[in-house]
């Protein structure tokens, strides 16, 4: 099956995961294409191919003759899409030859270049977008569609010599719960790389540290015509915390490794009001520091308000997974080296996010992460570039053939 066929396909499937669900995966509808990607590795010849009880689909391309010594090498994706937008009913545009310009996704919406400035590195390339009503779903069934087909590449062409490689596709990657039942050691791979990142030629070892924070808020209401002296307004004390982090510490005002506060959430009354954050920080020192910071604006307006107005839980996500990846150099090496064989100038950048692979490494599996040339995530802008995709898919054939070197 050809790349575009492949991403098309899987791009039909609703898997969007869901923040609050209690199960895992987080919604049934992931495990339809988790089991269309299990018979579909089956059929292309794939052994050693398993979806356990929890989605987590896995399979190996046997080592050609020789190379049987070589290290294991892993390629990992996630299925599911955002909560942000819908996922569902997805109509893809595709592009041939890109002019550079503006691109209108429906009467209403319209991509503009001055919004979005890297569209012009994409002049010449085949692009899918949305009709702005959904999300694409690239990020990351692109990652999905070009392990795929390098796995196609590879069991159609014994000629191209490489070692044991396993393949693996999760659920829940963008709930913050993918590889939460991840049997690393069933995976049996001594490196792995998710193939999950956005810009041609991006290679990420570096991710954020991260945490999520909850501020329950309870007020006090009061007729308020009689409220002087005794209403506690919940929406007030929730405006008053927000004030006291420093707006330039949020996330449209940052980049590179700059970390920040990011406010996700907000609702209330004058009874009750909650706020949800994410702190990110690329840097550990920093990263305690923005708790205790948090915790102390925290402690401020209780000592303002009352003991029990404000109730803050505060809980670690994920950390950076450089050093658990720079002990292991080869990892980055290859792949540096798989890139500019496909001809792909490498763009080394911290992630500021996520991805299983910064989890994954704390399990003992070194994962950096690898380009799909998927852009504008988690939106109705979102696209991806046919073009990159294809240097993709050729970069996961040239590791392959590395490691085996």
């Amino acid at each position: 099956m050809q790349l575009l066929d492949r991403f098309l396909k899987y791009v039909s499937y609703d898997t969007q995961s869901a923040e609050e669900s209690g199960t895992f995966p987080s919604t049934d509808k992931q495990r339809v294409l988790l089991a269309v990607l299990r018979d579909e590795m089956t059929a292309l010849g794939m052994t050693e191919v398993s979806m356990d009880h929890n989605g987590y689909v896995m399979g190996t391309i046997p080592a050609t003759k020789g190379c049987e010594s070589a290290p294991v090498i892993g390629f990992i994706a996630h299925i599911d899409t955002s909560p942000d937008m819908s996922g569902a009913a997805v109509k893809p545009r595709i592009i041939e030859c890109y002019d550079g310009e503006d691109i209108l996704l429906n009467s209403a919406l319209t991509m503009r270049i001055e919004e979005f400035p890297e569209l012009r590195f994409f002049k010449g390339h085949t692009l899918i977008h949305t009709d702005g009503t959904t999300l694409l779903g690239a990020d990351d069934k692109a990652g999905v569609a070009e392990i795929m087909t390098a796995a196609e590449e590879l069991l159609a062409h014994p000629e191209i010599a490489h070692g044991k490689i396993r393949i693996g596709f999760t659920p829940d990657e963008e709930v913050g719960r993918g590889v939460d039942y991840f049997d690393v050691a069933a995976f049996g791979a001594d490196f792995a790389y998710t193939v999950d990142g956005g810009m041609e030629g991006e290679l990420e070892y570096e991710n954020f540290n991260a945490a999520s924070a909850r501020i329950e808020i309870q007020g006090r209401n009061v007729h308020p015509g009689y409220a002087k002296d005794k209403m506690i307004n919940a929406i007030e004390v929730a405006a008053e915390l927000q004030g006291l982090l420093p707006a330039a510490e949020r996330p449209e005002h940052t980049e590179g490794y700059e970390g920040f506060y990011h406010c996700v959430g907000i609702e209330g009354t004058v009874e009750r009001a909650q706020l949800s954050y994410i702190i990110r920080d690329h840097d550990a020192d920093r990263f305690e520091r923005r708790k205790v910071f948090l915790w102390t604006c925290v402690d401020l307006l209780k000592q303002k308000y009352g003991e029990n107005v404000l109730t803050l839980t505060l809980k670690d996500q994920y950390f950076n997974m450089r050093r658990m990846v720079e002990p292991h150099p080869q990892v980055i090496d290859k792949a540096l080296q798989a890139m500019e064989r496909a001809g792909v100038k490498p763009l080394v950048r911290p992630i500021r996010g996520g991805t299983d692979g910064a989890r994954l490494s704390f399990m003992g599996l070194p994962c950096p992460n690898l380009f799909t040339g998927g852009m504008n995530f988690h939106g109705k802008f979102e696209y991806c570039s046919l073009t990159t995709m294809r240097k993709a898919q050729q970069v996961i054939v040239n590791l392959a053939q590395l490691w085996a070197e």
